[in-house]
């Protein structure tokens, strides 16, 4: 039966034929002819181009790791997202408590620079900045105007290597119930000045009003928070 299905099968490939005998071709040599038929430009016209491929590429790699990390990780997949969030969470936090890299500490900057300008100086150039929109330098010179305010009331020593956060301390002892927007102060000009921080229009308006309220505010002087100068003023007046 089977010696019959393949007479059958070359009649049938002679009348295909023509009459022509069937050509048969060598594996390799076949295989050779395929491989250059296919090389042809015709066949590659939509193939993906190389940065395509390489795209491909990083994800599937991307897709291997993330699965092999949630097999890894408890929960799966839901386990590994909770675990990014929280990493990504805690970094947030922190470089938004520490600044970015490179942060000077506040302890060793110091305050003013090496042109000495009065306290209405530098609110003009607070003002000046504050009505284009530079709350960066607002910040900075509005400070600046608290500090040299005080010493020209001679609440605080002049010191020339004075930092925000040291003005900030002593000037609390003359004025107790503004410890803690003295400080704020602070922080709000050494994060924009050191800290690589974008002051915002409110953060001036803070200091703004600090400014205008210790000018109206009498000091509480208790003698061990009197300046030096004070005292020694005090005491040649008596």
């Amino acid at each position: 039966m089977s010696g019959a299905a393949d007479r059958a099968g070359h009649a049938l490939s002679w009348a295909r034929s023509g009459g022509e005998p069937p050509v048969t071709v060598p594996r390799d040599p076949a295989r050779e002819a395929a491989r250059r038929e296919l090389s042809k430009r015709l066949y590659h016209e939509n193939d993906p181009g190389l940065f395509e491929r390489a795209l491909n590429t990083f994800w599937d790699w991307l897709d291997d790791l993330f699965g092999a990390a949630s097999t890894a990780a408890p929960g799966g997949v839901l386990g590994l997202v909770v675990i990014v969030l929280a990493v990504s969470a805690a970094a947030a936090a922190l470089w938004w408590r520490l600044g970015t890299p490179g942060r000077r500490p506040a302890s060793t900057a110091a305050l003013f620079d090496d042109r000495p300008r009065s306290a209405a100086d530098h609110r003009a150039a607070a003002e000046a900045h504050a009505t284009q929109g530079h709350w960066n330098q607002a910040v900075q010179e509005r400070m600046r105007a608290v500090v040299r305010s005080l010493e020209e009331r001679v609440l605080l020593d002049t010191r020339p290597g004075r930092t925000a956060d040291e003005a900030a301390a002593e000037a609390g002892r003359a004025f107790p119930a503004h410890t803690g927007r003295l400080r704020s102060a602070a922080r709000d000009f050494d994060d924009v000045t050191y800290g690589g921080r974008t002051a915002t229009e409110q953060a001036y308006a803070r200091i703004a009003d600090l400014d205008r309220d210790l000018d109206g505010t009498e000091p509480h002087l208790a003698h061990d928070s009197v300046p030096t100068a004070a005292r020694n003023t005090r005491q040649g007046a008596e």
